[in-house]
Parts: structure tokens; sequence; C-alpha cells
């Protein structure tokens, strides 16, 4: 029997196999962001899973950059995530809620017809558009964040962590991957500042460090993870420094206490090239909790990366939307449905979402 489906110990919480469901955004809350019933029936669906981590979810309105992404900074957001907690209750697998700010990854259109913040005025130019409310568009030039906005963003996650505790998380994830608020501050590429939040990697890793800071005064160390991508060029990130910067991000982590770092090393998402890919074996040293690896990972693969301890679960996001039993599948050998039609996967309706065969007659 494969590793990858004995149970392992995450904190306090007892998780019945090694795969974990990753975050992916799915834009099905509506103009209002509000999550549903719908939501919580495409949870609920994959609750095979040992631990799931939601779809990024935007701390403040002035994080949103996706259409109908959902947030979790008004009572109205609690309320329709408790619908979802309430019956993810049922399955007694651990939820947890990623917190997310796009910043620079947005749009006037999001925002009244103000610009979007980043670390620095430095637009996305690797010839990709957003879709806005108002159809696809080119990339803005960010405003820079003041510090007190800085201060008043860091606000904003700690209220996001209270939030998601009210609404019956088990937990919650700070994203710092992909090219999003915290990922812009922390690399070179698109922190240029001259203040306490820019210039050594100590500086720029300042804002990441006080929003762990804000979150854990409201959960215990146990129930917050991070997530980072360090071979990340998704949002057209890659900075030269990138090996030292995430070294350096791994060993503050690890003061922390964390539950578990979240690393995206594989390199599905694309890779920036400025030297060799980091593997989860770099950081296997410098971090104590758990460590989840992420991005492209077969059922082969994730095994070894479990056999071989450099990860304690592998987190699996493409095959989980098509096979809503994947633990399952992968235990008993079943062939997968293939993901190549991405038609329906954002249409916003039940098709391409929670309309998939799922075999597990114990979850459903």
């Amino acid at each position: 029997m494969s590793v990858m489906f004995d149970s392992y110990q995450l904190g306090k919480f007892k998780i019945k196999n090694r795969i974990v469901l990753a975050p992916m955004t799915r834009g099905r809350a509506g103009e209002e962001r509000i999550p549903n019933s719908l939501m919580a029936e495409y949870y609920y669906q994959r609750a095979g899973a040992g631990l799931i981590i939601t779809e990024a979810t935007v701390v403040s309105a002035q994080g949103n950059g996706w259409n109908h992404s959902p947030g979790i900074y008004t009572s109205k957001m609690v309320e329709g995530w408790k619908s979802v907690t309430s019956k993810m209750a049922e399955a007694k697998t651990p939820m947890f809620l990623q917190l997310w700010h796009c910043g620079r990854a947005s749009h006037s259109d999001f925002h009244n017809g103000e610009l979007p913040v980043s670390a620095s005025a430095i637009k996305i130019e690797n010839g990709d558009q957003i879709h806005t409310p108002l159809g696809e568009k080119d990339y803005e030039v960010p405003r820079p964040l003041t510090i007190d906005e800085i201060k008043q963003t860091v606000n904003d996650y700690r209220l996001a962590a209270k939030n998601a505790k009210e609404a019956g998380f088990a937990g919650v994830e700070i994203h710092g991957a992909n090219g999003y608020l915290i990922n812009q501050f922390l690399e070179s590429k698109t922190n240029i500042r001259e203040d306490e939040y820019g210039g050594s990697i100590e500086n720029r890793f300042r804002f990441f460090k006080e929003v762990i800071e804000a979150v854990l005064e409201v959960w215990d160390p146990d129930s917050v993870g991070v997530r980072i991508s360090p071979n990340g060029a998704f949002n057209d990130m890659g900075s030269e420094d990138y090996r030292d910067t995430f070294l350096y991000t791994a060993q503050e982590f690890n003061k922390f206490n964390l539950g578990y770092m979240h690393i995206m090393d594989g390199l599905a998402f694309g890779f920036h090239e400025k030297g060799e890919p980091m593997t989860l074996a770099d950081f296997r040293p410098l971090f104590k909790g758990a460590i989840i690896g992420n991005c492209g990972y077969t059922r082969e693969l994730a095994q070894e990366r479990i056999e071989s301890k450099d990860a304690d679960m592998i987190a699996f996001g493409r095959p989980f939307i098509t096979n809503p039993d994947l633990p399952e599948r992968f235990q008993n050998n079943t062939p997968l449905t293939p993901f190549d039609d991405m038609t329906y996967w954002y249409s916003h309706e039940a098709q391409g979402y929670a309309d998939y065969q799922n075999h597990n007659a114990a979850v459903l």
C-alpha cells in the first residue's frame, strides 16, 4: 500500500491521507462574491482528500482581481462560507481558507476606476490580458501602497483571519505565491521600494512577516499554512535572487512554528529560468513543519516525494476538477477522467464544476 494513503498528524489534525485538494480559483461566488450551495457541493464531492484548501479568497475589496471569486471581508460572505463549512463538517475533512490579495494582478475595472496596488509601480508585462467585469483588458501600471496603506492591508488580513474562524474553518493558508500581492513585495523583480519594505531580502519579507504575525493573533500556529512559488513565472514573476530570497523566507517561516509550508515546486505553471529549479529537498532542512508539494504532480511522483520524506503531503489541482473522487481512484488504480476540455471551468455555472462523476458513495 502506498504511503500516500497513510494517515498523518498535521499539528492537532489527524489527516486521513496525504492527498490535498489544492486551492484553485473557480469563479462560482457570483458578482457579490458570496459563497453558495453550489460551492458547498463542489467541496463536499472532494472530501476524500486528507486536507482541503479553498480557492483563493480576497481579504478586502481592494484585493479583488478575478471575476466571481469569493471574499471573506463582509458578514454576508462569512455567512456564505458557513454554508460550505457546515456541509463539510459531515465529511470530517479539515478545511483551510486561503487568504488572497491580487495586488497588481488586477485592474481599475474592479475598483471603480482606481488603479490596482502593489509594492511598486511595475506592470505585468508577459503579454497576457486580464478578464475584468467589462471584458479582457491590458494590465495597468499599479500604484505603490503607502506605508499607512500597508498597515491597513495587514489589518485586512487580520480581520479576514477572524472572519475565517467565525465561518467555521479549521485554519487558514496565507497566499504568498503566483505573483499576487505578498509575492510582489517579496521578490526583487516587483519590489524596488526604498523604504523599510524594500531593498534587502529582510525588508522585502517584512510585509509577509507582518501578515503572518497578524494572522497568528487569531489562529494557533498549527492552524496556519503559507504558500510560495519559488520557481514561478505566473503573473510575470521570477527574480535573479530567487534562490536566496526563498531560502531566507523558509528559514523565517520556521521561526513561527507554522502548520505547513505549501511549495509550488512543479513547473506546470511555467518556470522563470533564472537558474536551476528549486526542489522540495532544498527546503526540507530549513522547515520543521509539514511540507506540501504542488503543481503538475502524478500519482507516481507524489508517492516518490512522500516516500523520500521531501514532502509530507502532495496537493493536486486539475486532476481533482474532473475526478472529485481522486484519492479513491489513486488507491484503486482507476483510470482518471482527462481534463483536456477547459471550456466550462470558469463558466460560473455547475457545468465544468460540480457535474463530474464521483464513484465515492461514502462521500456522496
